[in-house]
């Protein structure tokens, strides 16, 4: 309800106010919102379809929810959009730690109170962003932080003794009374720790150091975990599990089209970028697909998963390093060539856990990889697919269909592409359009969206220079990352290169020859 002008207990019994459980709260404001085709967490993208319909069917239950799933799901986020299913504004006694419900009273302090100024008893009301907790489950978190313990200095000020309920002082959990409360990360919880939940979950109440007390608390309790089977650090112990009504398990977007729409939420440009830096929808599925080829690598951690916060930082990173380029050169506006996504390396070190080969090949090589196995994978979806090329000279030696022979029999020619990575775009064009056959190869299987002029002639150029690459990563070029620029050569000659070394004579002197 919308927060009225009632002060006393006496107005608010004229107002005609029903109490109501926090559960039966969020069930009836979300009847109202599903019955009004609204989507009661707006912004979560991928879990039409799966997670979404499960959380309804979870509080329409009146259920506690465990979130099981790897990091960067969005669990924490759909249990912080819960608040939008509460009442504007409730009542509570003034004064109360536990937002003690006037009509229903549980504490010591909120019974007395109405004990001795009946009907005058002051009320306050709680708008709804007040009525969410949120705990971050570590090892250090004790009994006393989640349910409470005795207050000696609130005795000594009162002059109580200990035996006595006024000393207690609540933890979050008390404090969280109709209010949703969640622990995020519950396996790093200790298994003591979890068992002080179970009373809270089964009746609803909860023990202080021996007190004989009984509060019936209104929680509607929320859960985050990875799987357990996650690292050695712990685990959900399983009567607290049983405890738990709902577990609903959590996923990474299902395609790259609804990783895409997550991305370009969530990505923070700015304005300024926006104006400045152009960003192809070949380079935006570019940077996606890195995140599902470190899903599926053999050298990637699967149990730890990998966020969606990879792609994010990868995008805003992609963008600063054609924007520092533009910076540099004094250019007006640019785009995103294949040559920025070397800046999106350290957006990918940081987010992935490698598993013991992983290690061995090192953070950066592993990246690098990534980023080349991304390209791989678009390239035959963009162009003719080599690998299948290949299959086919194999079986029909006769002809030779190959659209890529001209660019690598340049290549083969002696011919070297160094392309600098703080290169102008107009030089970086120029030299992109010096490869035999590389626009010709473009032509042919694209059309230029934009109007032609400048705009279409750097469309063209990043797809001449995405062949580069994509022939880089099925073996047919050489691409080497070298400081300050990205060199192409033939494969053959780059291969008999490696491991010898050429001098000059200017390398000796005299007394080499003694």
């Amino acid at each position: 309800m919308s927060k009225p002008g009632i002060k006393t207990l006496a107005a608010l019994k004229k107002s005609g106010y029903v109490s109501k459980s926090i559960r039966q709260e969020i069930r009836d404001n979300l009847i109202k919102k599903i019955k009004a085709k609204q989507n009661p967490f707006p912004g979560i993208i991928g879990y039409e379809d799966s997670v979404i319909p499960d959380t309804e069917r979870a509080l329409l239950s009146k259920h506690n929810i465990l979130f099981l799933g790897l990091r960067g799901q969005a669990k924490t986020r759909m249990a912080r959009q819960m608040i939008d299913l509460l009442d504007e504004y409730i009542p509570y006694v003034a004064g109360s730690e536990i937002n003690d419900d006037p009509l229903q009273p549980i504490s010591r302090y909120a019974i007395n109170l109405i004990a001795s100024k009946a009907d005058d008893t002051p009320i306050e009301w709680l708008h709804r962003s007040e009525r969410y907790a949120e705990k971050l489950a570590t090892p250090d978190v004790s009994v006393a932080d989640l349910i409470g313990d005795i207050d000696p200095i609130k005795a000594a000020n009162l002059k109580l003794s200990f035996a006595d309920e006024q000393v207690l002082h609540y933890g979050i959990i008390p404090r969280s009374n109709r209010c949703i409360f969640v622990i995020n990360e519950l396996p790093d919880l200790q298994a003591r720790i979890q068992v002080s939940l179970f009373n809270i979950l089964e009746e609803g109440d909860l023990q202080i150091r021996g007190f004989k007390l009984r509060l019936p608390l209104d929680v509607l309790f929320v859960f985050t975990a990875n799987p357990e089977d996650y690292t050695n650090r712990g685990s959900i112990v399983t009567p607290l599990k049983d405890r738990i009504e709902s577990q609903i398990l959590t996923h990474y977007p299902k395609n790259i089209d609804t990783a895409l729409e997550i991305t370009t939420q969530e990505a923070v440009i700015e304005p300024e970028q926006q104006q400045r830096v152009k960003i192809s929808d070949l380079v935006k599925r570019l940077i996606e697909q890195v995140s599902f080829e470190a899903r599926v690598s053999e050298l990637v951690d699967k149990k730890s998963g990998v966020s969606a916060r990879l792609s994010i930082s990868a995008y805003e990173n992609a963008v600063s390093a054609a924007e520092r380029r533009a910076i540099i050169n004094d250019e007006k506006d640019t785009q995103i060539w294949l040559s920025d996504l070397v800046g999106i390396i350290p957006s990918i070190t940081g987010k992935i856990e490698l598993v013991y080969e992983g290690e061995q090949e090192g953070p950066y090589q592993v990246a690098f990889n990534l980023l080349d196995r991304s390209i791989r994978t678009l390239f035959a979806q963009y162009f003719p697919n080599p690998d299948t090329l290949k299959k086919k000279r194999s079986k029909d030696t006769s002809t030779d269909d190959n659209p890529y022979k001209s660019i690598i029999r340049w290549f083969d020619a002696g011919n070297t592409l160094n392309i600098f990575f703080e290169t102008k775009d107009d030089d970086k064009i120029q030299l992109l359009y010096k490869v035999d056959g590389l626009y010709a190869l473009v032509k042919k299987y694209f059309r230029a969206t934009s109007p032609q002029g400048p705009a279409a002639e750097k469309e063209y150029a990043l797809l001449m220079e995405f062949v580069l690459h994509g022939l880089a990563a099925y073996s047919l070029i050489s691409k080497k990352l070298l400081e300050g620029k990205i060199e192409f050569k033939d494969l053959m000659g780059s291969m008999l290169n490696i491991g010898t070394q050429h001098f000059s004579e200017d390398d000796f002197n005299e007394e080499d020859f003694n």
